[in-house]
């Protein structure tokens, strides 16, 4: 394979590779081309188009956004509204963010599969540092493990990152308090702007289903607005903290 595309670097994938890493068909990659789903690729030698590692991170955000029941005009308005400056591990996390709206996906694998899965043997630290990450728990069995497989492929990116231990499940800690805080505002406003008066004017079964959709619905939407502000926030913050005196 040839230097990456997207501006990354990296691998790089003819239509052909980038549909079989993604599970899907050519005629598909082709159509999402064609809908303004995912950015034309690189004109090589040849005319031969070269996709890169957001292209194929963009494919799984893209299939995990319909196993939440989105159309494609809905997801074609959910990729509108993301930056488009963002890397492939940032697509990556918006993934990670949209499959835990989905039902409880964790399994029990022993450690041969989770390495398997993991694409390298997985060393105790790095089975400590996925478990800090919220990626798998350990079970009483030493040769079982919980693993949420939606998390697992960024798990495996991030240990590369040179952060302790402890930093992780500092971080953590501090994400899960704001996000449960801001979880808790968001829903208290539904439920007492929205949710509150709409049962009370008295509607019909069938407004009720509806409302109870909308609900549903409104999830990607409130944590795809939520990540974007995150990101540039912590952005700005990084780059105050670490400018030059």
């Amino acid at each position: 394979m040839g230097v990456g595309s997207g501006g990354e670097g990296g691998p790089s994938y003819t239509v052909d590779e980038l549909a079989a890493r993604a599970g899907v068909t050519v005629r598909t990659v082709r159509f999402y081309g064609t809908r303004g789903l995912l950015p034309p690729p690189v004109i090589g030698a040849r005319r031969v188009g070269h996709y890169g590692q957001d292209h194929l991170s963009r494919l799984a955000l893209i299939e995990e956004l319909q196993r939440q029941g989105m159309t494609l005009a809905a997801i074609e308005r959910y990729l509108e509204q993301l930056p488009s400056d963002l890397s492939a591990q940032d697509l990556a996390i918006h993934r990670a963010l949209v499959a835990s709206w989905a039902p409880e996906s964790a399994e029990t694998i022993t450690r041969r599969e989770l390495d398997r899965r993991a694409g390298r043997a997985l060393t105790e630290r790095d089975v400590d540092r996925l478990a800090a990450m919220g990626v798998l728990d350990r079970t009483e069995d030493d040769d079982a493990y919980r693993l949420d497989g939606a998390l697992l492929r960024l798990g495996v990116e991030l240990l590369e990152v040179p952060i302790e231990h402890e930093t992780i499940l500092a971080s953590r800690t501090v994400l899960l308090e704001h996000a449960r805080a801001a979880a808790q505002e968001l829903s208290r406003l539904f439920r007492d702007e929205v949710w509150s008066p709409y049962r009370e004017s008295g509607e019909d079964p069938d407004h009720l289903s509806a409302m109870k959709s909308l609900s549903a619905h409104m999830q990607p939407m409130v944590v795809q607005a939520l990540l974007t502000a995150f990101q540039r926030s912590l952005s700005e913050e990084l780059r105050t903290a670490f400018r030059g005196p």
